[in-house]
């Protein structure tokens, strides 16, 4: 099949040479015509051998770029039916995996069905250019005049000639990234590159005239050797980290120009993920719902690797929580940079249980070599609701006896309005709108035992006051009493004597204490609005109970009840356990005895940070104008190493100054680079000021309020 791309390719190549060709003639022969008018054939014939040369080189190289593989790249770009995958069209069918050949097969059917014309179009305006360019050359060609033979002089052989500098005539840098990147490699003509990490350079230096030795000098002290052959110097590395550099030689004359060179890394970043279904990380399963249904996007700039969803099914309750772990490989749709995986979980398939949550998470991998990046979305957990527990069955009697009505439960309010809505015929209106306001006291007494959950205040007895009856509900009256005045116990207990200056008299006389301000913060967002339509509910049948209206309160406490029992069945979730990563055992010291070395990690002191030494010393030699010592400065950025964005203009400063001592803006500038880089000052204590006339008074009135003894 790589005959058919090349069939495929020879009309591009044709077509480029041609373009090419068009663009040269016309001014190359302008300018030899103008050649030959001012100086003569000679100077025609070398302005066309140059042209000539020029065009083969060009020719050369346009041959080595167009090759197969750029045109397969090309198919892929102007026809979206390749699949990105037109290099399988050069491979070898015999060594690549089955499916690998079925898509090479496909290829193959869609190259014979149509072949893409990627000829490019004639440029119209560069071929304007040029045309225009060889009419300049053609009139300058008219005022020159025809060379005239004039005397040479003679050669000034009197002075002697000065050492000439090594120039660095020309650079080149050529990029070769790693495969995994995509990236094809490139050529520059400048010594800066900013290259993904990983990268393989390699320097091409045109020194003239040649010195004996050259080589790469990095801003850490790290030196390339250039290897010569008279004519270039080359050298090859692996970039991983960010560098500063500059090209040194050995040689009886210094190099005219030696500036410093940037080499920027584009670190790989690891794989990007966001989960749009489910929205929430834990779900309550419906009663009606089958399947589990999920929906992610997952991205990387070089490219993503194998996507899993790991699925954890969680039983039994307590320390009695038996998992069962499974993983499911995904396959996604898009692009190999952009990809969306959907999936969704049978949940019959599972055999769950009331009570059992599945948990499930997405994790996917990029390209990088040698070791690929993961990334982890976070843990999302579908919850079975258990089976509503019956709180009051066999202990009616128990708890109507020996528990006070503080106790109640809600199950137990609703089993006493139905049994009080029951009794209306056999009792009077007074006595039943009595019980009904009995029942009314202890809703309210059981919305403020959950509405201390939400930051809600305690209401004193004060505030509504239960109508007098006679036997059971007298006495029950009473037991909301005593339970009420318990809640208000602060407002009937004496008061301290007050003392001057006691902070707690203070807070006592002008502060607004909440009962439990810190309960508020114990539940998460979702169980709070449960319970918030909880109390809803429980203001509602407190309303119509108290007015003698229990068959407008009794839907109002089953709606009270259900949220309740939500509320009760947020107690248990599964945390993942995080592998445990130990160090390696030493086999020396295995059942030695031997403690030399190690420390109580429980009550180890911290080390404070102490400012660096080379730092701290550079920046006080810079500070009083001293020359710096480099050698620390070394050490320094060796520790440091490229960890910020500005660590190469650092570099770059330092370089600067350590190359030029005088120049002033080079120490102002790494002084400026510096200064953030220094520990903050610790802050001190300032002295207490001498007291005035209201000081002493205030103090004197302190002393004057303690107890003698």
């Amino acid at each position: 099949m790589s005959r058919a791309l090349l069939a495929g390719l020879r009309p591009v190549q044709r077509r480029r040479r041609a373009i090419g060709l068009a663009l040269l003639l016309l001014p190359a022969l302008a300018l030899a015509w103008l050649a030959w008018h001012r100086i003569g054939e000679g100077a025609a014939l070398l302005v066309l051998a140059a042209a000539a040369i020029a065009y083969g080189a060009w020719l050369l190289q346009e041959h080595r770029r167009c090759d197969l593989r750029w045109y397969a790249r090309a198919l892929n770009a102007a026809d979206r039916r390749f699949d990105d995958s037109a290099e399988l069209l050069l491979a070898d069918s015999t060594t690549l995996p089955a499916l690998v050949q079925l898509q090479q097969r496909r290829l193959q059917l869609r190259l014979a069905e149509q072949m893409p014309d990627l000829r490019p179009d004639w440029p119209p305006l560069a071929l304007a250019g040029s045309a225009a360019l060889a009419g300049v050359l053609l009139l300058l060609s008219l005022w020159s005049p025809h060379p005239t033979s004039a005397p040479v002089a003679p050669p000034d052989t009197s002075g002697t000639t000065a050492a000439t500098p090594v120039r660095l005539v020309s650079g080149r840098l050529d990029s070769t990234p790693p495969r995994y990147t995509g990236i094809a490699p490139s050529q520059g003509d400048t010594l800066d590159a900013r290259v993904p990490e990983g990268t393989s350079l390699h320097w091409q230096l045109d020194l003239q005239p040649p010195p004996r030795a050259a080589r790469l000098r990095f801003h850490d002290g790290r030196t390339l050797e250039l290897a010569g052959d008279g004519l270039q110097w080359s050298a090859r590395s692996t970039i991983t980290t960010a560098a500063l550099y500059r090209v040194e030689i050995d040689a009886d004359t210094p190099l005219a120009e030696s500036r410093p060179y940037r080499l920027d890394v584009i670190a790989d970043a690891p794989p990007q993920i966001r989960v749009d279904a489910p929205d929430k990380t834990l779900s309550l399963r419906e009663s009606t719902q089958n399947a589990w249904d999920f929906d992610v996007r997952a991205s990387d700039d070089y490219g993503l690797g194998e996507a899993t969803l790991e699925i954890v099914r969680a039983q039994g309750s307590g320390e009695n929580i038996s998992v069962k772990q499974a993983t499911q490989r995904l396959r996604g749709e898009g692009s190999a940079r952009e990809r969306r995986y959907r999936h969704r979980i049978d949940l019959d398939a599972l055999e769950l249980s009331p009570g059992d949550e599945v948990i499930a998470r997405f994790e996917v991998s990029d390209n990088r070599a040698p070791q690929a990046q993961r990334s982890r979305s976070a843990s999302y957990i579908l919850r079975l609701p258990p089976p509503l527990a019956d709180d009051g069955v066999g202990m009616d009697g128990l708890v109507r006896t020996t528990l006070p009505a503080y106790f109640r439960s809600q199950r137990q309010l609703i089993i006493d309005t139905e049994a009080l809505i029951a009794q209306r015929p056999k009792l009077g209106e007074d006595r039943f709108v009595a019980q009904s306001d009995a029942l009314g006291v202890e809703q309210k007494i059981l919305r403020l035992r959950y509405g201390q959950f939400l930051g809600e205040e305690f209401e004193s007895a004060s505030a509504h006051e239960a109508p007098a009856s006679s036997g059971e509900d007298h006495k029950d009256d009473h037991e909301h009493a005593d339970e009420a005045s318990n809640h208000a116990h602060a407002e009937t207990v004496p008061a301290a004597p007050r003392r001057f200056g006691d902070a707690g008299n203070v807070l006592a006389e002008f502060g607004h204490v909440h009962d439990h301000s810190e309960a508020a913060t114990l539940l998460d967002p979702d169980t709070k609005r449960i319970l918030r339509v909880a109390l809803e509910a429980m203001w509602q049948s407190e309303l119509h109970l108290r007015s003698g209206r229990p068959q407008q309160a009794l839907p109002y406490e089953y709606t009270a009840l259900e949220q309740i029992k939500l509320v009760q069945q947020a107690t248990r979730i599964y945390l993942a356990r995080v592998g445990l990563e130990l160090p390696p055992v030493d086999e020396a010291r295995r059942l030695s005895g031997e403690r030399a070395g190690l420390r109580d990690g429980a009550n180890a002191a911290v080390a404070a940070s102490a400012p660096d030494a080379d730092l701290d010393a550079v920046w006080q030699n810079l500070r009083t104008g001293a020359a710096p010592d480099w050698a620390r400065w070394d050490a320094w950025q060796q520790r440091r190493g490229m960890q910020s964005a500005d660590a190469l203009d650092l570099a770059a400063a330092a370089d600067s100054l350590r190359r030029d001592p005088a120049c002033q803006p080079c120490l102002h500038e790494l002084r400026d680079r510096l200064w953030p880089l220094q520990p903050r000052a610790s802050a001190a204590s300032a002295g207490r000021p001498a007291t005035d006339a209201a000081g002493r008074a205030y103090l004197d009135a302190l002393q004057a309020a303690e107890p003698r003894p």
